[in-house]
């Protein structure tokens, strides 16, 4: 096989390199050249063209792609017609794809003119996307090469889809008072439609206390009450905790032990998804899910739940290996970076949600005193005017935690377009109150969120719109925060890289600890001395304009 000028009367049967326009009409790249083109090149004063001629058993562009591809015939593929020197392979079901890196590779190094590429071990597919392609460089192959890219295919499968198998899947969600039953309901639903394209069905939700022994007791029940239904599929049990696991000897591993089990791995360098359990009772898995599987975005507990549906359940070795590509957070390479100067289409799902923090018992006011919540600055209650800037801005959807005092709270909010988020568990301290509105905001799907703090009377809405351009113009994950005079204020907004930490904190603290070992940038904004006001005695709420209430 050889490559070159050749003149045109060597040029018989030779394929073509290059197109050339001729008067008469174009002759393509990568014809063959007959009598009658060469006539017409040399009428129109063509001596010599660079082409490719083959030797005996060299083949062409196009037969050596389809050759090749007559080789894979892995499960749920298939394939296009060879056209250019390529065949495409596709998805035929929905499933997982799983590719064997070794036989990719080893292809691949046979000779660089002939290439394999194909999408991440692993993947989630539905029926028509594109899995792979076979592209042949060149006009034609030397059947040397062929040979061993042959070879290369036929000792092992290089690809194929697994496709889904329908699952009995049971569900087993613990409470705390900060946990709020709506919250429940919408990682049901979301569960559900992660479900969906596999035709497994979710079968029963238990909610129980966030106790290993209660959880244990659910698992066993969960179990006997799937016996003896083969007809409904294998059986998958499924996990949310109310609270974050922080160790192999925490509520949900500890659960999957008393009920008999065993806990194969405890954490996954998926992110997010760190915080994720995996275990089996006999031969049924146990997913104990993270916090961040509370969201339809994609995160590690698709992937342990996709293998697993797929006929194909990951070990500890395998998902230990899961860390390079393992970071899913959004970045502005994927797929796009956010622009501040263009709006979002009014169809696209918002990036923040706004937590605004008015459940505090307002200590500092005296046991018997007025609510500084329900002070009014300017006619309008203070609550309320919080609420309503976080509204105007138009940033988000707003969700209003409230505890002491709610139904007060409530009322005066009343006909404003926010998510009510009720803490029972105000009294421990406003760890309580972020985890519960944190919670409430994840179950949206929102990547981000900003704290509000409900006792701030002069953040205005384009103080909030301010910080949110922030967010846009930086790459995440980052923290965005306000300051005055260049000393850190409130609010702040909070990427989901930081959510699990949020949810471990305990007590009456903050996001500032989180904020300082995040090991994420940290950009602040200025807006103001009223990055620092907040009225906390009756002093306060006068010296700022406010007039006492009830």
């Amino acid at each position: 096989m050889s490559f070159g000028p050749l003149p045109l009367d060597d040029a018989l049967g030779a394929i073509l390199a290059h197109s050339i326009p001729l008067q008469s009409g174009k002759l393509a790249k990568g014809c063959r050249l007959t009598k009658s083109d060469i006539e017409r090149l040399r009428t129109e004063g063509i001596e010599w063209v660079i082409v490719r001629r083959l030797e005996v058993g060299d083949r062409t562009e196009d037969e050596a792609a389809d050759l090749l591809a007559t080789m894979i015939c892995g499960a749920g593929i298939e394939r296009g017609a060879a056209a250019t020197g390529r065949v495409n392979f596709y998805a035929s079901t929905y499933g997982l794809f799983v590719a064997d890196k070794t036989v990719v590779d080893t292809f691949n190094r046979v000779d660089p003119a002939i290439t394999l590429a194909c999408l991440a071990d692993r993947t989630d597919v539905r029926p028509g996307d594109l899995v792979a392609t076979i592209k042949i460089i060149p006009l034609a192959v030397s059947a040397d090469s062929l040979a061993l890219a042959k070879k290369a295919l036929d000792e092992q499968e290089a690809f194929s889809v697994r496709a889904y198998r329908p699952h009995a899947v049971h569900l087993v969600a613990t409470e705390l008072p900060s946990l709020k039953a709506s919250v429940m309901d919408k990682t049901a639903r979301v569960l559900v439609d992660r479900l969906a394209r596999s035709g497994s069905r979710l079968i029963a939700e238990r909610r129980v206390r966030h106790d290993a022994q209660t959880v244990a007791a659910a698992l066993v029940q969960a179990l006997a009450d799937g016996a003896g239904k083969p007809s409904e599929g294998p059986p998958l049990l499924v996990i949310f905790g109310a609270s974050a696991v922080c160790d192999p000897e925490d509520v949900i591993p500890q659960a999957i032990r008393l009920a008999g089990g065993t806990v194969e791995r405890v954490g996954l360098p998926v992110d997010p998804g760190n915080l994720l359990v995996l275990g089996h009772l006999g031969d049924v898995p146990v997913i104990g899910a993270p916090g961040c599987a509370r969201s339809p975005r994609e995160n590690g507990f698709d992937w342990v739940l996709n293998g697993i549906l797929a006929g194909k359940p990951p070990n500890s070795d395998e998902m230990a290996g899961w860390g390079v590509g393992g970071l899913l957070m959004e970045i502005p390479s994927r797929p796009l970076p956010r622009l501040a100067t263009s709006p979002a289409p009014s169809d696209q799902k918002p990036d923040l949600g706004i937590v605004v923090l008015a459940a505090g018992r307002a200590s500092r006011m005296g046991t018997s005193g007025p609510h500084k919540l329900l002070a009014r600055f300017d006619g309008e209650i203070l609550v309320r005017r919080v609420v309503r800037q976080a509204l105007e801005a138009e940033c988000g959807p707003v969700f209003v935690v409230t505890g002491y005092r709610s139904d007060e709270i409530a009322q005066a909010l009343t006909g404003l377009d926010i998510e009510l988020v009720d803490n029972k568990d105000y009294a421990t301290g406003m760890a309580s109150s972020l985890r519960a509105g944190l919670m409430a905001a994840e179950a949206d799907g929102l990547p981000a969120i900003m704290v509000l703090l409900a006792d701030m009377p002069n953040v205005a809405k384009e103080d909030i719109q301010l910080l949110a351009k922030g967010l846009r113009k930086v790459e995440a994950p980052a923290i965005i925060r306000a300051v005055a005079d260049g000393q850190r204020g409130n609010p702040v907004i909070l990427p989901a890289h930081t959510f699990e930490a949020l949810k471990a904190l305990e007590g009456d603290i903050g996001a500032r600890a989180v904020i300082e070992t995040a090991g994420i940038p940290v950009f602040d904004v200025e807006i103001g001395a009223a990055a620092r006001l907040d009225v906390d005695t009756p002093e306060a709420v006068i010296a700022a304009g406010g007039r006492l209430g009830d």
